[in-house]
């Protein structure tokens, strides 16, 4: 008989919606052409990305110029920091901030600025890992020229008051970037209201194709572009569009954005009747207490279990069928404890007892009771071993 598989790891990919599939089959099978040909296949791929950015840029609430579509989160994460820190070289300003628990493509790129001369700062965040405007404040400087905060965390769900530090940056001329990728799949997203000069967002966590992202860059704002190659994305990314792609990116998209505060008062509700359960075993504490919608998402549930560590409570729930995550995906191969729950004032050791469950719009109540009494049997099966 084969072993029920459950996910609880939305927040690092989702599975594609069959009516985003659809729409993508035509570009992949008769209308295949290159974006860029002149002929009449080129042309029909083109209206295709037209069509998608036209629709994203809606939905975001930007003008279809400043969309710009990328290969997903990594790449716009990139472009935003290091395109817009070489921008702002040009005017002099080589101080960049950013908070601790940015998602690695924005830690790793900072790095790379570092060794090329900027001046790096991080912003930390309080226990329940958030930042503080204080803590933005005091550390801008009249050579600032880039802050990088991300609207939700990947790891905690924690949401962060980019808005109010987008108007701080404004106020300076600062270029203000917010990596939106785990923000939008849950919560509707105006680029207008976030008051962000870039933000980045990627198709596969909301149900749409890996490898395809997009970059609102604000009209005014110039950012170096990060691709060489040709003329694609109006001279400013280089490569072939994967047109199936984009066109699932923008009907994802749309569909998400239609269901997501239906579909967010149900994942709260699975939340919550997880969270009785599990938090009720002896040892088990949540990584940050977002008790109100605006302090974190509902999808992204962070666990310390005392006393246990995390490589050998994943390797039980996988054995279990139950995919579950001791924190980012494209971090799950360090041994190194999380870098947002440290920063959050975690010992190393509590970091390393913690797990990452991420619930979606398929998750099931039946699910929700099922993965609950697995950690405490699997709790109690490590616990007796020691």
């Amino acid at each position: 008989m084969e072993k029920k598989l459950i996910y609880f790891d939305y927040a690092a990919t989702t599975p594609v919606d069959s009516e985003v599939l659809e729409k993508m089959l035509p570009y992949y099978k008769e209308n295949y052409g290159n974006a860029d040909s002149l002929h009449i296949f080129g042309r029909k791929a083109q209206t295709a990305v037209d069509c998608a950015r036209d629709k994203v840029a809606e939905l975001l609430g930007a003008k279809p110029s400043e969309i710009y579509f990328t290969s997903g989160g990594t790449e716009s994460d990139n472009w935003a920091v290091l395109g817009g820190a070489y921008a702002c070289k040009k005017r002099g300003k080589t101080h960049i901030l950013a908070s601790q628990i940015e998602h690695h493509a924005v830690l790793s790129a900072m790095e790379r600025l570092e060794k090329e001369g900027f001046e790096i700062e991080y912003i930390p965040v309080n226990a329940g890992g958030r930042v503080e405007i204080s803590d933005v404040e005091k550390r801008l400087k009249e050579n600032t020229g880039l802050v990088a905060v991300m609207k939700a965390n990947n790891e905690t769900g924690a949401i962060q008051p980019v808005e109010e530090i987008a108007k701080l940056c404004k106020e300076r001329g600062i270029l203000c970037f917010s990596d939106c990728v785990q923000y939008v799949p849950h919560r509707n997203l105006d680029v207008n209201a976030l008051g962000a000069d870039v933000v980045a967002i990627s198709s596969h966590k909301f149900h749409g194709p890996k490898g395809c992202g997009a970059l609102y860059i604000k009209k005014g704002v110039g950012i170096e572009k990060l691709v060489a190659g040709g003329e694609q994305e109006r001279g400013m990314r280089g490569g072939t569009l994967n047109v199936p792609a984009v066109v699932g990116l923008a009907h994802a998209l749309e569909l998400c954005y239609k269901n997501n505060q239906e579909r967010e008062k149900r994942i709260k509700s699975l939340r919550d009747k997880f969270l009785d359960k599990v938090l009720s075993l002896d040892g088990v504490t949540l990584n940050g207490d977002f008790s109100k919608d605006e302090d974190g998402l509902a999808s992204i549930i962070n666990l310390r279990f005392d006393g246990v560590e995390n490589t050998s409570f994943l390797y039980n729930m996988d054995l279990n069928g139950i995919a579950v995550a001791s924190g980012s995906a494209c971090a799950s191969a360090s041994l190194k404890p999380s870098h947002v729950l440290t920063a959050m004032g975690l010992s190393e050791s509590e970091a390393k007892s913690s797990i990452r469950f991420s619930i979606g719009k398929d998750t099931t109540e039946e699910e929700i009771e099922y993965v609950a009494n697995k950690c405490e049997e699997i709790l109690q099966k490590i616990r007796a071993k020691r």
